[in-house]
C-alpha cells in the first residue's frame, strides 16, 4: 500500500462556503467507525442464528466475509483519499459516474441505515428486557424499549461531540471486556469442545437441488450471507471526511484499521464461544449466547454482561446515526431532497446536522409501526442487502472508470494491485448482495421470501419520484467528473 503525495489539497468545507468544523483526527474517526461496526453488535446479532441454522462451522463464514470486505475497504480507502467529501458512498459515486448515479447510491444508503438502526434497536431491546427480567420475545415489550433506545441515541447525537465521544469510548471499553475479555475467559477456563467442532460436515456443503439455486440454498451460502452483517460500517469513517484533519490520509487508515481490528475481535470471540458451547442441541426459542454464558458464568455475571451488550448496541446506533446524517446533509447541501434548506442547517457550537439526526431517528421509529410480527429477520435481511447494494455503486463506478481509462490513483494507493482489487471487490459485493437476497425459505409466505427484492423495487421507484421532483435542475444537469474533483 502506498500513500503518495497527490492530494485534493484544498479545504473544501471552507472554500465552498460551508461551515463544518474540521476537528476530527484519526483516533476520533476510527472510534466512529468502530462504534458503527461494533464487535458486540456484529457478533451477537448473528451468532445465535448462525449456530441454530448452520452449526459451529458458520465460523468460516466470518473468515470469508472478512476477506471479501477487506477488498471493499481497500477500494473505499482509495476512493476516500481521492474524494474526501462529506457523504462517503454518495460522493464517491457522484464523482465517478455522475450526479444521478451518485444520487441513487446515496438514496440506497439513506434507506438502508434507518432500517439498520431499527434492527440494532430491536436487538438491543432484547438485552434490556433480559436485564429487567421481562419477556424479551413479546413485541409489545421489545418494540417500546427499542423506541426508547432510538430516542436516547438521537438525543446523544444532538448533544455535541463530547457526549458522542464519551459514549463511543465507553463502547470500546465494553468491547474489550465483553468481547475480548470474555473470549479469553471462556477459552482458558470453560473450553468444552475440541477444534474438530469447527470442521464443516458434508451437510454444510450439500446442495438441496442442482444448479445455482441449489448453491444459494446451501448452508455454506447461508453462513456467508449471515456473516455479511458482521463487517459493515467501516465506510462511515468516510461519511465525516470534511470534518477530519488531513482526511486523504487519516480516513483511509481509520477505515482499514477499524475493519481489521473488529474482524480480529469478532473472529476470536466467536471462536471462543463455539469452543465453550455446552451443547449443540438448544431448546426452541433459546439463544445459544445466553445459554453458554449463563452455564459457565452464572446469572449474576450474565447480568453484568448484558449491561456491556446494551452499551455496545447504543454506541452502534449512535455511530449509524452519525453516518447517515452526514449523507442526508450532503444531499441537502446539493439541494436534491425535500426540505433541503431546512435539513442543511447546522446547529450548536459543534456545527452538527441536528435536523438530519432527528429525521433519521423519526424514520427508524416509524419502521416499528409497520408490523409486530417476524420483524427482526426481515429487517436484518434487508439491512444487510441494502449495505451491499449501496457498496456496489462506487465499486461499479470504479470498474467503469478503469475500463474507460479514467482511473487515477489518490494519496492512498495499492500500486499495481489497485485494478485487480477493484474488480475482485466488485465481484464479491455483487455476489453477496444476490446471496443475501436469495429467496431460500420455502416455509415463508411469498412476500416474506421475496422481501428484499420487493423492497428494492419499491425504494427504487420512490427514489425516482423524489429525484425527479426535488433534485435541483443545476444538480440534475451538472457535468461532474472525477478529474474536476481531483483538481479541486
Amino acid at each position: 500500500m502506498l500513500m503518495n503525495s497527490t492530494s485534493v489539497g484544498k479545504d473544501t468545507c471552507q472554500e465552498k462556503g460551508h461551515h463544518l468544523q474540521r476537528e476530527l483526527n484519526f483516533s476520533s474517526t476510527f472510534s466512529l467507525a468502530f462504534a458503527f461496526i461494533s464487535p458486540i453488535v456484529a457478533l451477537y446479532s448473528i451468532f445465535g442464528i448462525g449456530i441454530l441454522t448452520v452449526g459451529p462451522a458458520f465460523w468460516w463464514g466470518l473468515v470469508v466475509a472478512m476477506a471479501g470486505q477487506l477488498l471493499v475497504a481497500l477500494v473505499f480507502a482509495m476512493l476516500v483519499s481521492r474524494f474526501p467529501y462529506e457523504g462517503s458512498i454518495y460522493q464517491w459515486s457522484k464523482y465517478l459516474l455522475g450526479s444521478r448515479f451518485g444520487w441513487f447510491a446515496g438514496w440506497t444508503y439513506i434507506c438502508t441505515l434507518p432500517i439498520t438502526i431499527a434492527t440494532v434497536a430491536l436487538g438491543g431491546a432484547g438485552f434490556v428486557a433480559q436485564l429487567l427480567g421481562i419477556d424479551a420475545t413479546d413485541k409489545m415489550i421489545s418494540v417500546p424499549i427499542a423506541l426508547f433506545l432510538i430516542a436516547f441515541a438521537t438525543w446523544g447525537n444532538t448533544q455535541g461531540r463530547k457526549i458522542f465521544s464519551t459514549i463511543v469510548w465507553l463502547c470500546i471499553g465494553a468491547e474489550v471486556i465483553g468481547s475480548v475479555g470474555i473470549g479469553v475467559l471462556l477459552l482458558v477456563e470453560f473450553k468444552v469442545n475440541t477444534l474438530s467442532i469447527l470442521m464443516p460436515d458434508a451437510q454444510v456443503f450439500a446442495w438441496p437441488e442442482p444448479g445455482i439455486s441449489g448453491f444459494f440454498s446451501s448452508k455454506v451460502a447461508l453462513a456467508i450471507a449471515y456473516c455479511g452483517w458482521a463487517f459493515v460500517g467501516f465506510e462511515s469513517a468516510g461519511a465525516v471526511a470534511e470534518e477530519v484533519k488531513d482526511p486523504e490520509r487519516a480516513v483511509p487508515k481509520a477505515m482499514l484499521f477499524c475493519l481489521l481490528s473488529v474482524g480480529a475481535v469478532v473472529a476470536f470471540s466467536a471462536f471462543s464461544l463455539i469452543l465453550a458451547l455446552p451443547t449443540l442441541e438448544f431448546p426452541a426459542g433459546s439463544d445459544p449466547v445466553t445459554v453458554t454464558l449463563i452455564t459457565h458464568l452464572g446469572q449474576i455475571a450474565y447480568k453484568g454482561m448484558l449491561v456491556l451488550f446494551i452499551i455496545g448496541f447504543l454506541a452502534c446506533m449512535l455511530g449509524i446515526q452519525a453516518s447517515v446524517s452526514r449523507v442526508i446533509w450532503a444531499f441537502a447541501r446539493d439541494r436534491t431532497i425535500p426540505c433541503s434548506d431546512f435539513l442543511r442547517q447546522l446547529s450548536g457550537d459543534d456545527k452538527l446536522p441536528t435536523r438530519a439526526f432527528l429525521l433519521t431517528g423519526g424514520l427508524s421509529a416509524l419502521l416499528f409501526m409497520l408490523s409486530f410480527t417476524n420483524i427482526y429477520p426481515l429487517l436484518l435481511a434487508f439491512s444487510i442487502a441494502g449495505f451491499y447494494l449501496a457498496f456496489a455503486f462506487p465499486l461499479v463506478g470504479a470498474c467503469v472508470s478503469v475500463l474507460k481509462g479514467d482511473w487515477r490513483e489518490g494519496p492512498f494507493s495499492l500500486g499495481i494491485l489497485s485494478i485487480p482489487t477493484i474488480f475482485a471487490a466488485t465481484g464479491w459485493t455483487l455476489f453477496e448482495a444476490v446471496n443475501i437476497s436469495w429467496p431460500r425459505y420455502p416455509e415463508l409466505s411469498w412476500y416474506e421470501n421475496w422481501a428484499v427484492p420487493i423492497m428494492i423495487v419499491f425504494l427504487a421507484l420512490a427514489g425516482w419520484v423524489i429525484y425527479s421532483k426535488w433534485a435541483s435542475p443545476s444538480y440534475m444537469h451538472s457535468t461532474l467528473s472525477a478529474a474536476v474533483a481531483d483538481n479541486e
